[in-house]
């Protein structure tokens, strides 16, 4: 199971003592907890304080899902799976293999804005917790779940002073929103302070928001051009003209969007524009993208400012990534945004170049994939996969073509990332969209599909996409078709176990690819052909195919093929009796595989290691390796090619080792082996560290990249106030970054966290 990582956040959680205090006892007497209230309450702010401060009480994981970006509920399994970990390469339903891995789990489950998918969310957690017994689940929402045992939690405003009573600095402390407004206040203006001549201004401002976090946030925002008093008048101004012949005050839903639409009305006219531009987008995006849907010819050179204006005016967040700068609008923002976009008549428009930029994307990932790109542009499609959804779903409004090149062009990351149900879903999507087009782009989705198919073990479904393919083969006659269809072919037949097929359709796709210069296409029919060959026992001929697939994958800077010929030369390596030779190319794979975050890869990988340690007696070594693929491989359902030569009788071999230990060691040495998560049981296997440091290492890998440079500077010898100036940030900051590392690492001094880095520095940032 992967890393439990909640988000670093990049201003402190003030206030709601109270509030923080009843989560975390809710969640000590009920498996299910909701908190519910109105947008820009604080809703995943409280949400994330709560897990981050019951940390300790699960420790098998606290797993935040984010499902606010997600529109389609038939994904929320999918979304959910993704963020604990698991991958289902099998056959089987992807809940069922959810189930499976966090049926012993003592862990947190947090879903964030589900509002919008409120009864796929109410089923899914219906499912877990009947089946999940120490499994808890902490949902933000705008209204609750409704499931038998559901405490729910309603989220009030930050607490205000009553308005038009004169307040005293002292007592001003007494209130949340009052606090919330001076600190965000004194990062837009480092020299501001709460004083007796404006803390009455500030508490009539708080009021007149009605303490809503988001609504101080961004009336803080416009302290850079107006004072606090200015401010006031302002808002005054709206709330009177919006409130003007009712009887009754607004809602708190009202006032929230009376101070996004005078954050509106105070935007310059290009400001107002691209927010709702900006509005098309769904999750984060990068100033590429916005730069390409957004900005008009002779508007380019302006963008940059507009955006930076934005994020002065926290309408806009920016986030910094390992990808670099990204930026998004908070769901309620963006709604208010397609409202003004709306109104504009330009909504159709914007997402047709939405769409356009995110096939291209998808096109130009799918090119680059043989290339030292290839894990970068994974990590891209990975970030933009809500718009990459978005593109899909405008696709499918329109003639259906484009979904057909996007979804197919999708197909590497899709089996990469594991997202094997998501990925046939939209392509069976696309094909019944254009079941009547004959094309190249619909002779590869079905290649794709039949892949994805048989890789699940769903043979049926694949062997009617192949014939379908076959048919388009034969009225094309297009060697490219041929290829698909014998690759796809190939894939099914291993998957089979049918050491009889024939191989000829696969030696012509290979000397067809290699004539073409399909590289691609080439080290995976060489893959198949190298495998269907070593289940036959030609091992010379096996061998040949993966060295030249070895070969050819070095040439180009490739990772995931490459990390597959060095699995596949091992397997052929162990056939000759050469162990040496396998253990070095297992290991050499494992290095891969990790950069690549390929599970089932690494499964293979360490059921043959632990094969070689038992050949070799070290009993304990393979008993942890065992008790590691075994956890490995339940999240990822399966692994359902048959390899030889990894472990030929599993059973008596688990004995053979069993005795070899003793049982109580035997079953130590396995548990051990079982809690190691992805990392810790590569490393492991790499020699890297023993069982006993996994968890420091585990934890290491869940640290944000700011408090990575944070640890790194610890480590250095640097002080809190040193950081902070080395960083640019403030030091309450700094201090806010080192509570979260020592909290992550389970550590209780900064002298622990430097002490921890520089073991796991190894020549590296940890």
């Amino acid at each position: 199971m992967s890393v439990a990582t909640l988000p670093m956040e990049l201003t402190s959680f003030v206030g709601r003592k109270a509030e923080l205090s009843e989560v975390r006892r809710a969640l000590s007497a009920s498996r299910l907890v909701t908190l519910s209230g109105i947008g820009g309450v604080g809703k995943t702010r409280l949400a994330i304080s709560a897990a981050e401060a019951e940390r300790k009480a699960y420790p098998d994981g606290v797993w935040l899902v984010e499902l606010g970006e997600l529109r389609d509920p038939t994904l929320v399994v999918e979304l959910v799976a993704a963020g604990v970990g698991v991958q289902n390469r099998s056959a089987r339903p992807l809940l069922e293999v959810l189930v499976e891995v966090l049926y012993p789990s003592t862990g947190l489950l947090v879903l964030d804005n589900c509002e919008q998918l409120i009864e796929a969310v109410t089923e899914l957690a219906k499912a877990l917790l009947t089946t999940c017994p120490k499994l808890r689940i902490l949902v933000t929402s705008r209204e609750p779940l409704h499931i038998g045992g559901e405490s729910v939690i309603r989220v009030s405003p930050l607490t205000t002073p009553p308005a038009h009573h004169p307040l005293s600095l002292r007592k001003s402390t007494h209130f949340d929103a009052v606090s919330l407004f001076t600190e965000r206040a004194s990062f837009a203006l480092p020299d501001f302070e709460l004083t007796g001549d404006n803390v009455n201004t500030v508490a009539q401002i708080c009021a007149r928001l009605e303490g809503l976090p988001l609504a101080i946030e961004l009336a803080v925002a416009r302290l850079k051009v107006l004072s606090p008093e200015q401010i006031l008048q302002r808002l005054t101004d709206r709330y009177t003209l919006l409130t003007r012949g009712r009887r009754n005050a607004p809602s708190r839903q009202q006032t929230l969007q009376m101070c996004i639409g005078w954050s509106y009305d105070l935007c310059t006219p290009a400001e107002q524009q691209l927010w709702a531009r900006l509005s098309v987008f769904a999750g984060s995006l990068d100033l590429e993208a916005a730069e390409a849907v957004c900005a008009d010819d002779e508007a380019d050179q302006d963008l940059v400012d507009t955006l930076a204006s934005l994020v002065d005016k926290s309408i806009l967040i920016r986030e910094q990534s390992r990808g670099g700068v990204r930026f998004r609008l908070l769901d309620t923002v963006r709604d208010f945004g397609r409202d003004k976009l709306d109104h504009t008549g330009q909504r159709l428009a914007l997402r047709r170049r939405h769409h356009d930029w995110y096939l291209q994307l998808a096109l130009d990932a799918d090119d680059a994939w043989m290339s030292p790109n290839q894990l970068e542009w994974t990590a891209r499609l990975a970030r933009d996969l809500p718009n990459v959804r978005e593109a899909l779903e405008f696709s499918l409004s329109g003639s259906g073509e484009s979904v057909l090149r996007i979804a197919a062009a999708m197909n590497q990351f899709w089996v990469s990332r594991g997202l094997l149900s998501e990925g046939r879903r939209w392509l069976d999507r696309a094909l019944a969209r254009t079941s009547d087009l004959s094309s190249a782009d619909r002779a590869k989705a079905l290649y794709a599909v039949a892949v994805v198919a048989a890789t699940q073990g769903d043979l049926a479904a694949a062997t009617a996409r192949i014939e379908e393919g076959r048919a388009l083969d034969a009225r094309q006659e297009d060697p490219l078709w041929h290829v698909f269809v014998a690759i796809s072919d190939g894939y099914v037949a291993l998957h089979r176990g049918d050491v009889d097929q024939d191989l000829t359709p696969l030696e012509e796709a290979v000397e067809d690819s290699r004539a073409r210069g399909e590289f691609k296409r080439l080290v995976e029919a060489l893959l198949l052909l190298g495998l269907s060959r070593q289940a036959r026992g030609q091992i010379a001929e096996a061998l040949a195919c993966h060295e030249e697939m070895l070969a050819i994958t070095q040439a180009h800077g490739e990772t995931v093929y490459r990390s597959y010929a060095l699995w596949s030369i091992a397997l052929t390596a162990r056939g000759q009796g050469d162990n040496d030779r396998a253990v070095h190319c297992l290991e050499e794979s494992l290095r891969l595989i990790r950069l690549a975050d390929d599970p089932v890869s690494a499964v293979i990988c360490l059921q043959a290691l632990a094969s070689i340690a038992g050949e070799q007696h070290d009993a304990r070594r393979a008993a942890v390796l065992m008790g590691a693929s075994d956890a490995l491989g339940r999240t990822v359902g399966t692994v359902t090619l048959r390899f030889p030569d990894l472990i030929a009788n599993p059973d008596e071999f688990t004995r053979d080792i069993s005795r070899a230990l003793g049982v109580h060691e035997f079953e130590a040495a396995y548990r051990e082996g079982g809690a190691l998560d992805f990392g810790g049981a590569i490393a492991f296997a790499l020699g890297e560290q023993s069982p006993e440091e996994a968890p420091a290492v585990r934890h290491l890998a869940s640290l944000t990249e700011r408090e990575l440079q944070v640890a790194d500077l610890i480590a250095d010898g640097l002080t809190n106030k040193d950081i902070a100036g080395r960083l640019a940030i403030s030091p309450g900051t700094v201090n806010g970054h080192v509570e979260h590392i020592l909290a992550k690492l389970g550590l209780s001094s900064r002298t622990k966290i430097a002490v921890l880095v520089v073991q796991h520095k190894r020549g590296e940032r940890i």
